[in-house]
């Protein structure tokens, strides 16, 4: 347990000498340290000292709020940075040579690499394309946006964003106390956006549009009145995930179980914060300098759900983009699913 970091007790996973330099991995949602269970020796074995927090919000890390009418500063962007940061620097680290962020860990990675190349020096993006802000004219108001959320609920069958849906105040009660049980939602979630769920089949869509995003599974673009346990209900009875034991299960379950996942949903919220949002357009057109890869499932919908985020990654986000490493029969949870092969992507764009 790491003390004193960003007003945070944070607790990592470790793996190799302290003395190497540092690979720092970013989790998701709703994931944890122990999500990179599978390629922590693995990356240690590179010649790194390989490091891996439960983020703000998650498992066995303390020092954050749960209260949804609480301050929700604290979750911002830059200052989940600064939790990276502070990690490094009570490991005895100034920089790492690596970050390598999964899921919403992405974006963390992604803006550590466009804020400070000087401590993160190279990125690897996982199942979530990272886009720096567009550039704006020098003193032009941002861009109003399409209300989605109001354009999916006029649909024929109504829908709602997922995120959108994490953001509200009854998210984190629908998933503890979920029908079939903490456990059992867990497994229907992880396999319905993992590579062995048949349905996922993902391709581009033709733009930022309720039409076109109700293409997506529902535990995506999901049905209005559905909570996310009713949307991957209809999975459980065939679910089966050959890259996760019930003991892994069981880890998940016991730690949402403790802390729920109010601190994991308050990430998305900050997605809905016109002062966040504004802070982050501050950085409108700015292009990061560190290298920049990504790495992903074949079979996930997260690399398309914003349409054009691969291709703006790869023109726009980095001065040294590395390319993208798809990765067959893979789903969104791609170094748990098949950790080898994300191994092997990482050293061919990152290492040569």
């Amino acid at each position: 347990m790491l003390e004193g970091v960003n007003g945070l007790d944070v607790h990592v996973l470790e793996a190799g000498a302290p003395e190497r330099p540092a690979l720092l991995l970013l989790h998701g949602f709703p994931e944890l340290a122990y999500s990179w269970r599978k390629v922590m020796a693995p990356l240690a074995d590179l010649g790194f000292h390989v490091i891996a927090p439960d983020q703000r919000g998650y498992g066995r890390t303390t020092g954050w709020s749960d209260d949804y009418d609480g301050d929700l500063f604290a979750f911002r962007m830059p200052n989940l940075v600064r939790d990276a940061m502070g990690v490094l620097a009570a490991l005895g680290h100034d920089h790492a040579a690596h970050v390598l962020g999964h899921d919403f860990g992405a974006s963390v990675a992604g803006w550590a690499g466009l804020l400070r190349p000087d401590v993160f020096r190279t990125i690897t993006v996982m199942s979530a394309p990272f886009v720096p802000p567009p550039a704006l004219p020098l003193g032009a108001p941002e861009a109003e946006t399409p209300d989605i959320d109001l354009a999916l609920g006029r649909l024929p069958r109504p829908r709602k964003h997922y995120q959108r849906y994490y953001s509200t105040r009854p998210a984190n009660a629908d998933m503890m106390a979920a029908p079939m049980g903490l456990k059992d939602f867990l497994k229907a979630y992880f396999y319905m956006k993992g590579g062995d769920w048949p349905e996922n089949r993902p391709r581009e869509l033709a733009g930022w549009s309720a039409e076109a995003l109700a293409e997506m599974p529902t535990y995506y673009i999901m049905d209005r009145a559905d909570t996310m346990p009713a949307a991957v209900a209809p999975a459980l009875a065939s679910a089966q995930n050959p890259w996760q034991s019930d003991e892994d299960l069981s880890v998940y379950a016991a730690e949402y179980g403790r802390t729920g996942f109010q601190g994991g949903l308050n990430w998305y919220r900050c997605r809905f914060v016109p002062a966040y949002l504004r802070e982050l357009g501050l950085y409108g057109g700015a292009r990061m300098t560190a290298p920049l890869a990504f790495i992903a499932g074949a079979q996930d919908w997260g690399i398309r759900q914003t349409p054009g985020a691969l291709a703006a990654m790869a023109a726009r986000a980095s001065a040294d983009y590395r390319g993208a490493s798809l990765i067959e029969g893979a789903g969104h949870w791609v170094q748990q699913e098949q950790p080898e092969a994300v191994i092997a992507a990482f050293k061919a764009r990152m290492l040569g």
